[in-house]
């Protein structure tokens, strides 16, 4: 305890009131959607990829914090790196001054990507965004964006505006003077080059949403026209990047694919520290930065601070030695395969898709009447709501945490802390095994939530 401030004591006296407080203090909408499903649970402590509730139940994470927790959580490692940068005492953020940290996470990030040369670091993946877009509209003197259909690229006011869901956008206009095309469409890319007002192409090599990959060889013809045409190609690797397709980035998986700028975020603050980083060209980095007058043109107040920079060199070094994006693809394939397995035997499993641990498990329109008719009834309601049904025993008779990939879809993401193992992929396809046994013998617990999803989507028109 320090000057009557004591956090253990704080937490262990106001901890039961977590719900309550977020009703009444925060987005209270999120208390309701979580007492609604059933995801109400009092979480106490967590190790790499599982955590355990108030009664000391383990659970298996399988979202990672919507893929912020790469390594898992707690990692030794990162936890060291951050108690030895706080225990230093650095002068951080003095403003005026070149410190170390910063530097040297640059380098280790530049190392994985060979064509590009200098960094930015600011606080999130949407600031990673939104660096892209600002940089690439200067340095080209272009207004427009390129984005895709279906695109998540953040919510702030620029990357909104290459948000490709209309339900985060609506309400938020004007926006940015930015075009969707859809993914993979070449012809739509070089019909909006053509007009000359377009700064650059940004996009998800495998969307976040859906879990919908890029056509092969689509980066690198998409690459081809944008330098054609003086554009930039901004490759948003928030999500997929450092490992999660079982690559570093998820655009080397298409051979020759070089992009001017790159995004990424999440998993380099190894679960503790937000972090942003925009990697570009040197080109476009002098363009923007070209003379003394202009140093501080774009800043972030707590951009390089060193707590960010210690977490995400421990990051890179965690993954270096323990091989990470190795072990992803084996792990990943291992995971991959056995889903799909399963497609042939469910009439509800339509598709496994993804790389890596990156993974899609789409449902889709029954054959046989009894469960064409349950489905319709779902459909007719508001689609997306198997994919819900099948989320929710997941975590409440199983004890594994999932979500959906997107609203409005029948699509389950699978993105898990990078660390899973042979027994986490086991525990995690008998699991779901158990629950599409359920669905298709008609089982009474699981169709009589899909009722109550019914109602309450009706209820919500």
């Amino acid at each position: 305890m320090t000057d009557g401030f004591d956090l253990r004591a704080l937490l262990a006296e106001r901890g039961g009131e977590r719900y309550d407080l977020h009703a009444r203090h925060l987005n209270p909408q999120l208390p309701r959607m979580l007492h609604t499903i059933g995801f109400d649970k009092v979480y106490e402590r967590a190790a790499g990829a599982h955590f355990w509730d108030a009664e000391g139940n383990d659970h298996l994470d399988m979202l990672a914090g919507f893929g912020v927790m790469g390594l898992g959580r707690h990692h030794p490692v990162v936890r060291r790196a951050l108690h030895d940068v706080l225990d230093a005492d650095l002068p951080d953020l003095t403003r005026f001054d070149c410190p170390p940290l910063p530097g040297l996470l640059a380098e280790r990030l530049l190392a994985h990507s060979p064509h590009l040369d200098r960094v930015f670091f600011g606080n999130s993946g949407t600031e990673a965004v939104e660096t892209a877009l600002k940089f690439a509209r200067y340095a080209t003197g272009r207004p427009r964006i390129v984005y895709c259909a279906h695109a998540f690229h953040g919510l702030t006011t620029g990357a909104l505006s290459v948000n490709g869901e209309e339900g985060f956008r609506a309400g938020f206009d004007p926006l940015l003077p930015d075009t969707a095309i859809a993914l993979g469409d070449l012809d739509a890319l070089e019909r909006e080059l053509r007009r000359g007002d377009v700064a650059a192409f940004v996009v998800e090599p495998i969307q976040g949403k859906g879990v919908l990959e890029s056509p092969p060889g689509f980066l690198a013809a998409a690459q081809e026209l944008l330098r054609r045409h003086g554009a930039l190609l901004i490759a948003d690797e928030v999500q997929t990047g450092l490992g999660r397709t079982g690559d570093f980035y998820a655009y080397q998986h298409e051979a020759g694919v070089e992009p001017d700028l790159v995004c990424v975020a999440k998993a380099l603050s190894g679960g503790y520290v937000p972090v942003g980083a925009t990697l570009g060209r040197d080109r476009i980095f002098k363009k923007v930065y070209s003379s003394m007058d202009r140093v501080l043109v774009h800043s972030a107040s707590f951009g390089s601070n060193a707590q960010a920079m210690a977490a995400g060199l421990a990051v890179l070094a965690v993954m270096e030695s323990e091989g990470t994006v190795a072990h992803v693809r084996r792990i990943g394939g291992l995971l991959k395969g056995r889903l799909e397995e399963l497609v042939p035997r469910y009439e509800l499993l339509h598709e496994v898709r993804g790389r890596g641990l990156m993974i899609g498990i789409e449902f889709g329109r029954p054959t046989s009447l009894g469960l064409r008719g349950r489905w319709t009834m779902l459909q007719a309601a508001r689609k997306g709501l198997f994919a819900q049904m099948v989320v929710v025993p997941l975590l409440q008779r199983h004890r594994i945490l999932t979500q959906v990939s997107g609203d409005h879809l029948e699509v389950i993401k699978l993105i898990p802390p990078l660390v899973i193992d042979e027994a986490d992929v086991d525990r995690f396809v008998t699991a779901f095994t158990a629950v599409m046994d359920d669905a298709h013998n008609g089982g009474g617990l699981l169709w009589d939530f899909g009722k109550t999803l019914v109602r309450q989507a009706v209820a919500q028109r």
